[in-house]
């Protein structure tokens, strides 16, 4: 079993920066990644995705441009840098593996989850 946990978030104020990690145990060969976030009274949203067997990534409309979805094999960890963050960004972030490798934009094929962190940003 693959357990993932997500670190990196906190306060941050209009216009910063935060870079949110996930760290992945258990086999995960060719596991595609996804960001996920859900926000205070919303539904579940897609926020990025890569592939860990090539270079292939995928972003939300809302965040194009602004967030940045990396990985580092060595460190079995994913990454999440978001620039020029918004108070619409305010969220609670999740990461999740999905073994077959699809790099959804839903949630239904992923299998594994993390339990999230918070990211608030606001003055």
């Amino acid at each position: 079993q693959v357990q993932l946990v997500e670190s990196g978030g906190g306060l941050v104020q209009p216009g910063g920066s935060l870079r949110l990690s996930c760290a992945a145990s258990g086999r995960i060969s060719n596991y595609a990644m996804g960001w996920f976030r859900q926000a205070p009274g919303k539904a579940r949203d897609f926020v990025a995705a890569i592939s860990w067997s090539g270079g292939v990534t995928y972003y939300a409309d809302s965040v194009r441009g602004r967030f940045t979805i990396s990985r580092d094999n060595a460190k079995n960890t994913v990454y999440l840098q978001m620039n020029s963050l918004k108070p619409e960004d305010t969220a609670v972030y999740s990461c999740a593996a999905d073994r077959l490798g699809r790099i959804a934009r839903t949630f239904n094929e992923y299998e594994y989850w993390g339990q999230g962190t918070q990211v608030t940003v606001s003055f």
